[in-house]
Protein backbone atom coordinates (compact mmCIF):
# COMPACT_ATOMS: atom_id res chain seq x y z
CA UNK A 1 0.00 0.00 0.00
CA UNK A 2 1.26 3.11 -0.87
CA UNK A 3 -0.94 6.20 0.89
CA UNK A 4 0.12 9.91 0.21
CA UNK A 5 -2.50 11.10 2.55
CA UNK A 6 -2.42 14.91 2.28
CA UNK A 7 -3.01 14.27 -1.90
CA UNK A 8 -5.83 11.65 -1.76
CA UNK A 9 -3.54 9.20 -3.20
CA UNK A 10 -2.97 5.70 -2.87
CA UNK A 11 -1.85 2.67 -4.79
CA UNK A 12 -1.78 -0.76 -4.18
CA UNK A 13 -0.18 -3.55 -5.53
CA UNK A 14 -0.79 -7.40 -5.33
CA UNK A 15 1.94 -9.48 -5.47
CA UNK A 16 2.40 -13.32 -4.28
CA UNK A 17 4.64 -12.40 -1.65
CA UNK A 18 6.38 -9.54 -0.23
CA UNK A 19 9.79 -10.04 -1.10
CA UNK A 20 12.83 -7.44 -1.00
CA UNK A 21 12.88 -7.39 -4.93
CA UNK A 22 8.71 -6.60 -4.88
CA UNK A 23 9.41 -3.92 -2.46
CA UNK A 24 12.06 -2.35 -4.32
CA UNK A 25 10.14 -2.46 -7.55
CA UNK A 26 7.32 -0.26 -5.77
CA UNK A 27 9.84 2.22 -4.33
CA UNK A 28 11.30 2.66 -8.38
CA UNK A 29 7.72 3.31 -9.66
CA UNK A 30 6.62 5.45 -6.49
CA UNK A 31 9.96 7.64 -7.35
CA UNK A 32 10.22 7.29 -10.85
CA UNK A 33 6.02 7.20 -12.28
CA UNK A 34 4.04 8.72 -9.51
CA UNK A 35 6.45 11.12 -8.41
CA UNK A 36 8.86 11.85 -11.00
CA UNK A 37 8.99 15.78 -10.14
CA UNK A 38 9.48 15.64 -6.24
CA UNK A 39 12.37 16.79 -5.07
CA UNK A 40 12.45 13.80 -2.03
CA UNK A 41 9.09 11.58 -1.01
CA UNK A 42 9.03 10.78 2.45
CA UNK A 43 8.19 7.79 3.21
CA UNK A 44 7.18 6.49 6.59
CA UNK A 45 6.62 2.67 6.59
CA UNK A 46 6.74 -0.23 9.52
CA UNK A 47 9.17 -2.17 10.37
CA UNK A 48 9.20 -4.88 8.27
CA UNK A 49 12.42 -6.85 7.55
CA UNK A 50 11.96 -5.30 3.46
CA UNK A 51 11.59 -2.21 4.79
CA UNK A 52 15.18 -0.96 4.21
CA UNK A 53 17.59 0.81 1.52
CA UNK A 54 19.37 -2.97 1.39
CA UNK A 55 16.11 -3.99 -0.49
CA UNK A 56 17.32 -1.89 -3.38
CA UNK A 57 20.42 -2.82 -3.98
CA UNK A 58 19.37 -6.69 -3.92
CA UNK A 59 17.07 -5.59 -6.93
CA UNK A 60 19.17 -3.43 -8.53
CA UNK A 61 22.67 -2.69 -9.85
CA UNK A 62 24.17 0.03 -7.14
CA UNK A 63 24.20 3.12 -8.97
CA UNK A 64 20.59 2.45 -9.34
CA UNK A 65 19.71 1.55 -6.21
CA UNK A 66 21.49 4.62 -4.62
CA UNK A 67 19.89 7.30 -6.94
CA UNK A 68 16.09 5.31 -5.86
CA UNK A 69 17.52 5.28 -2.28
CA UNK A 70 18.71 9.28 -2.07
CA UNK A 71 15.00 10.15 -3.47
CA UNK A 72 13.70 9.10 -0.55
CA UNK A 73 13.77 10.56 3.31
CA UNK A 74 13.22 7.12 5.29
CA UNK A 75 11.09 7.13 8.28
CA UNK A 76 10.07 4.68 10.22
CA UNK A 77 7.21 4.31 12.89
CA UNK A 78 7.62 3.01 16.42
CA UNK A 79 7.57 -0.49 17.17
CA UNK A 80 4.40 -1.18 18.17
CA UNK A 81 3.34 2.36 17.13
CA UNK A 82 2.25 0.71 12.94
CA UNK A 83 -1.51 2.98 13.78
CA UNK A 84 0.77 6.03 13.37
CA UNK A 85 1.50 5.14 9.79
CA UNK A 86 -1.41 6.45 7.85
CA UNK A 87 -1.08 3.40 5.46
CA UNK A 88 -2.03 1.21 7.28
CA UNK A 89 -5.06 2.76 8.41
CA UNK A 90 -5.87 3.06 5.07
CA UNK A 91 -5.14 -0.96 4.79
CA UNK A 92 -8.09 -1.09 7.30
CA UNK A 93 -10.43 1.23 5.03
CA UNK A 94 -9.40 -1.40 2.28
CA UNK A 95 -10.30 -4.33 4.00
CA UNK A 96 -13.52 -3.27 5.20
CA UNK A 97 -14.84 -2.04 1.93
CA UNK A 98 -12.93 -4.47 -0.24
CA UNK A 99 -12.09 -7.85 1.72
CA UNK A 100 -14.12 -8.33 3.92
CA UNK A 101 -15.25 -11.94 1.57
CA UNK A 102 -14.10 -14.49 0.26
CA UNK A 103 -12.07 -13.58 -2.80
CA UNK A 104 -11.13 -16.98 -5.34
CA UNK A 105 -7.79 -15.99 -6.71
CA UNK A 106 -5.39 -13.58 -7.32
CA UNK A 107 -6.26 -12.50 -10.25
CA UNK A 108 -9.83 -11.45 -9.07
CA UNK A 109 -7.91 -9.84 -5.89
CA UNK A 110 -5.59 -7.46 -8.34
CA UNK A 111 -9.00 -6.93 -10.23
CA UNK A 112 -11.02 -6.07 -7.00
CA UNK A 113 -8.24 -4.18 -5.33
CA UNK A 114 -7.42 -1.67 -8.20
CA UNK A 115 -11.19 -1.13 -8.60
CA UNK A 116 -11.02 0.26 -4.81
CA UNK A 117 -7.74 2.27 -5.14
CA UNK A 118 -9.22 3.72 -8.54
CA UNK A 119 -12.31 4.60 -6.88
CA UNK A 120 -10.67 6.36 -3.58
CA UNK A 121 -8.68 8.12 -6.42
CA UNK A 122 -11.35 9.60 -8.18
CA UNK A 123 -12.84 10.39 -5.22
CA UNK A 124 -9.89 12.65 -4.12
CA UNK A 125 -10.18 10.57 -0.40
CA UNK A 126 -8.05 11.76 1.95
CA UNK A 127 -7.11 11.11 5.42
CA UNK A 128 -8.65 13.12 8.55
CA UNK A 129 -5.53 13.04 10.77
CA UNK A 130 -6.58 14.60 14.09
CA UNK A 131 -3.98 13.10 16.39
CA UNK A 132 -1.79 16.19 17.72
CA UNK A 133 1.08 16.31 19.79
CA UNK A 134 -0.63 16.83 23.03
CA UNK A 135 -2.25 13.70 22.31
CA UNK A 136 1.13 12.07 21.92
CA UNK A 137 2.49 13.08 24.82
CA UNK A 138 -0.37 11.35 26.88
CA UNK A 139 -1.17 8.42 24.68
CA UNK A 140 2.72 7.67 24.28
CA UNK A 141 3.38 8.59 27.73
CA UNK A 142 4.86 4.89 28.40
CA UNK A 143 7.07 4.94 25.06
CA UNK A 144 8.72 8.18 25.55
CA UNK A 145 10.19 8.64 28.98
CA UNK A 146 9.90 12.88 29.85
CA UNK A 147 12.65 14.98 30.11
CA UNK A 148 12.96 15.44 33.60
CA UNK A 149 13.09 11.98 34.51
CA UNK A 150 15.77 11.47 32.12
CA UNK A 151 17.65 14.41 34.11
CA UNK A 152 16.65 13.14 37.70
CA UNK A 153 18.29 9.96 36.59
CA UNK A 154 21.51 11.53 35.34
CA UNK A 155 22.01 13.57 38.67
CA UNK A 156 21.16 10.46 40.58
CA UNK A 157 24.04 8.71 38.77
CA UNK A 158 26.26 11.48 38.89
CA UNK A 159 26.02 11.84 42.66
CA UNK A 160 25.79 7.75 43.57
CA UNK A 161 29.13 6.32 44.42
CA UNK A 162 28.32 3.67 41.55
CA UNK A 163 27.64 6.82 39.26
CA UNK A 164 30.49 6.17 37.11
CA UNK A 165 29.15 2.10 36.45
CA UNK A 166 25.50 3.42 36.34
CA UNK A 167 24.90 0.98 39.06
CA UNK A 168 22.20 2.11 41.26
CA UNK A 169 19.72 1.04 43.58
CA UNK A 170 17.14 3.17 44.50
CA UNK A 171 17.00 1.56 47.91
CA UNK A 172 20.33 1.32 49.12
CA UNK A 173 21.26 5.01 48.30
CA UNK A 174 19.57 8.31 49.37
CA UNK A 175 17.16 10.03 46.59
CA UNK A 176 17.11 13.55 46.60
CA UNK A 177 12.91 14.43 47.64
CA UNK A 178 12.18 15.84 44.09
CA UNK A 179 13.38 12.63 42.64
CA UNK A 180 10.86 10.33 44.75
CA UNK A 181 8.56 9.59 41.63
CA UNK A 182 10.67 8.39 38.87
CA UNK A 183 8.54 5.77 37.57
CA UNK A 184 5.32 7.62 37.48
Amino acid sequence: MLFAPLEGWRHVEVTQRRTAIDYAKILRDLSDIHFPKAEKIVLVQDNLNTHAPASLYEAFEPAEARRIVERFEWRYTPKHGSWLNLAESELAVLSGQCLARRIPDAAVLGTEVNAWHERRNSHNAKAIWHFTSDDARVKLKSLYPSLWKIQATRDLRRHHPHGATGRWDRHSCEIPPDCDNLSG
